[in-house]
């Protein structure tokens, strides 16, 4: 009797009744961000491409932003071209040059020799006296030869076997050569003594060999005119290598000391 009192005095509870619809739940690949495999495709292309821009754009302006002593220095940032054997290619090419450049000298002096002899044969074809005759024109019995025709005859010889050795196209081939490799090597000593130091040594041995390579480009200018016949550029032809071959002596003691300096200050390769 007590309970069913007490139950009487309980609020009454309200009837819940059942929705027509069931509410919508939040979808699980929503919280989880899960995307389509397309979306995913696209995103990983513009990820990709962002990336590649970045690299590139850092490996473009990374070079400005060090410092110059920075992007100048030397201390084996260059690898090989600081080492010994590069170093040693400048003295070794250059004098085989010198030999060279004599070599050039001496297929020269042969080619003028032909040109030479020529204008010497004329010469003494000039004071042979005339073969005398008789009134009806026959030649008298012919006589021994003269000193002047036996001179003429040996110097005749002398220019055939001058001509068989083709020495003008070869004085042409080796000045080219000493032109061309020479401006080269000459070009490449200094950059090699800036990759090694960071810098140029001003003194007799750059001197001479900046007045080396200028005597060569003037030589091989004055081969035009030479091949015209030109006397003059000829004799000054000669006159500027002369020059070069005194200063490719007196460049050697120099290059020498420049040598040693190379193996007590670099290494090997």
């Amino acid at each position: 009797m007590a309970s069913t009192l007490s139950l009487l005095k309980l609020p009454i509870l309200p009837t819940i009744k059942p929705r027509s619809k069931p509410l919508p739940f939040p979808s699980i690949s929503s919280k989880l961000n899960v995307q389509t495999p397309q979306k995913l495709f696209d995103q990983n292309i513009i990820n990709t491409t962002l990336k590649n821009t970045s690299l590139s754009l850092t490996a473009i302006t990374f070079p400005f932003l060090l410092e110059p002593n920075h992007a100048l220095a030397v201390g084996g940032e260059f690898g090989i071209l600081e080492g010994r054997t590069f170093a040693l290619i400048h003295p070794i090419v250059l004098g085989g040059f010198f030999f060279y450049t004599l070599y050039a000298g001496y297929l020269g002096w042969q080619w003028r020799r032909v040109r030479t002899t020529q204008n010497e044969i004329n010469e003494l074809k000039k004071q042979i006296k005339p073969v005398p005759v008789t009134p009806d024109g026959k030649q008298v019995e012919s006589s021994p030869p003269s000193p002047l025709e036996l001179k003429i005859q040996q110097l005749t010889e002398e220019r055939k076997e001058l001509i068989k050795g083709s020495y003008r196209d070869k004085h042409f081939n080796a000045g080219s050569i000493l032109l061309g490799f020479g401006v080269f090597e000459a070009v490449g000593g200094g950059v090699n003594t800036w990759l090694r130091t960071g810098k140029l040594f001003p003194g007799p041995h750059l001197f001479a060999g900046a007045g080396i390579t200028v005597l060569w480009a003037l030589a091989a200018a004055l081969v035009p005119p030479m091949q015209k016949g030109s006397e003059t550029a000829r004799n000054l032809h000669i006159a500027l290598n002369t020059v070069n071959v005194l200063l490719f002596v007196w460049q050697i003691p120099t290059g020498l000391d420049i040598v040693l300096k190379v193996f007590e200050f670099t290494k090997w390769p």
